[in-house]
């Protein structure tokens, strides 16, 4: 099975495949990811890291929604997608002018063929796009980067994640980058 580091840029992982657009960044594997198919067998790939990619991919949706069709295709049943970008509300992700896309966990649920049918039971209002698309994954773990001088007063136990949580509503730059792990599901979920 194929592990992929998409987007890889400058951080070559040993054991992946590190693929970027760029001849320059000297990948294993030159691809653009936003021209379909891409070059891999279905189910071929075990695991996939996109760090710091996703957010500049897919200006337009037609083009953002072939990427999640094109990473559920080449993913093996059970295979694990790990997406790291910076959160929205972040000066990193403000100032990038490459920047195209929002990244958040809510969004990246819309793909969850469980929430979809659970949504769509309760008279919900979100788009069921993991049913649109056959597409199926579950997010199996969040996690955030929380920046200064909140993370000092969080870690001293004068912030609980209430606070932070209430923080991340109201104000920019409390958290930096967000690691959401998926897990594609094969045959998506029948519920």
């Amino acid at each position: 099975m194929l592990k992929l580091n998409l987007g890889c840029g400058h951080d070559k992982r040993t054991g992946f495949i590190n693929v970027d657009s760029q001849a320059a960044c000297q990948p294993d594997q030159v691809v653009d990811l936003e021209r379909f198919p891409w070059p891999w067998a279905d189910g071929s790939v075990d695991e996939i890291v996109m760090s710091h990619v996703l957010e500049h991919l897919g200006a337009d949706t037609d083009t953002y929604l072939g990427i999640i069709k094109e990473l559920y295709r080449v993913c093996a049943p059970d295979a694990r997608v790990t997406i790291t970008v910076p959160h929205p509300r972040s000066d990193n992700y403000l100032a990038d002018p490459t920047h195209v896309r929002p990244i958040t966990a809510m969004g990246l649920q819309m793909f969850n063929q469980e929430q979809n049918r659970q949504s769509i039971q309760e008279g919900g209002s979100s788009t069921p796009l993991g049913i649109y698309l056959n597409v199926d994954w579950a997010l199996e773990s969040s996690d955030v980067k929380i920046l200064e001088p909140w993370a000092s007063r969080f870690n001293g136990g004068q912030l609980t994640e209430d606070d932070i949580t209430l923080a991340v509503q109201n104000f920019y730059n409390v958290i930096g980058d967000c690691t959401f792990v998926m897990r594609i599901r094969k045959p998506a979920f029948a519920g």
